[in-house]
């Protein structure tokens, strides 16, 4: 197996952002094993060379071989692990065995357990080293060779860095290393629920210096809630917080912006959210976060529209009562 002295690697979950970085890794010739639910979706990667559902404008390389086995997932020494948040726990629950190796690429907060990620798969893989990474992926970009950073966050020092970092970095995708796992997680979490309300902001019209507001007080909340779940404000204003934060409440290629865009402009959240197919991980992360933010006292009003304007709350009357909150000084323990 060519780039076999990296150990051999494999993606699970072929979903857009896990079909993108099967393709990256894939772009200096190593085989590359990735695990889809859908039979007829290993069918269409192993004899198309595509994933029509997920990432259509992906000619994928010929040394991504798929898969919908979990037993030949356990084989493998390292797994870029990209299913959905919601869903993590069960497939990994559902594997034989796991690697030495998980690197978890989803973004979301478990919800009914209020669990991030990595302590959803330690609970799981309790034999397997827990990586996270994150930052400006846009899944698209990444498969097609485009340049981009992330954070990848190791909390088992340098030996874990040093095996994973040898494993995905390419020439246009390059990780820069953090210690702190939970600040890496939240900023992927957080995000996602502010790119929500920014997309909103942008659906009803009010410009862009009401979303550059928006951005620069839910970086705020951010920072607020990573510091009550003992996150570092350093990471948070890296690629793994700021940097995803700042492409992903720009730009209708995010689904967590085209959610908020669509409530904005007036569609109903139901009708939104009964494609189970492409739900933005956003709407099942604002319900948890405003628990997890009410527990620990941590103000967080941007978050809290989102999960009301999910919820039924008319856009408008929701993002007015956000702009009219009381004068106050801008930095402080408050929202």
């Amino acid at each position: 197996m060519s780039g076999g002295h990296h150990g051999r690697v494999g993606v699970l979950g072929a979903g857009a952002w896990g079909t993108a970085l099967a393709q990256m890794l894939a772009s200096d010739g190593r085989e590359v094993l990735i695990w889809a639910r859908e039979r007829e979706l290993v069918d269409e990667i192993n004899s198309a060379r595509s994933n029509s559902i997920y990432l259509p404008t992906a000619t994928l390389a010929n040394t991504i071989h798929a898969t919908g086995d979990l037993v030949d997932m356990a084989k493998l020494d390292a797994l870029l692990v990209v299913t959905p948040a919601q869903h993590m726990g069960s497939v990994l629950a559902a594997m034989p065995a796991h690697p030495h190796d998980l690197v978890l690429c989803s973004k979301g907060i478990e919800a009914g357990s209020g669990r991030l990620m990595n302590h959803v798969a330690k609970d799981v893989a309790t034999g397997s080293a827990i990586a996270v990474l994150s930052g400006p992926t846009f899944a698209h970009e990444v498969a097609a060779g485009l340049p981009t950073a992330v954070t990848l966050a190791c909390d088992g020092g340098e030996k874990q860095w040093n095996r994973i970092s040898a494993i995905i970095a390419r020439p246009t995708f390059r990780p820069y290393y953090s210690d702190d796992v939970i600040g890496a997680e939240i900023g992927g979490s957080v995000k996602n629920v502010l790119a929500i309300a920014c997309g909103v902001v942008d659906g009803l019209g009010l410009g862009q210096n009401a979303r550059a507001a928006l951005i620069a007080r839910g970086y705020a909340e951010m920072l607020r809630f990573g510091e009550a779940l003992g996150a570092r404000a350093e990471t948070l204003a890296g690629l793994c917080g700021l940097g995803d934060l700042v492409l992903t409440c720009s730009s209708t290629s995010s689904r967590n912006f085209s959610l908020g865009k669509a409530l904005g402009e007036g569609n109903s959240a139901d009708t939104l959210m009964a494609d189970r197919r492409t739900v933005a991980e956003g709407a099942h992360t604002a319900p948890v976060l405003v628990e997890l933010a009410e527990q620990r006292g941590v103000a967080m009003p941007i978050v809290e529209a989102v999960h009301s304007l999910l919820t039924g709350g008319a856009p408008r009357e929701v993002v007015s009562d956000l702009l009219s909150r009381p004068l106050r000084a801008e930095q402080g323990p408050a929202g």
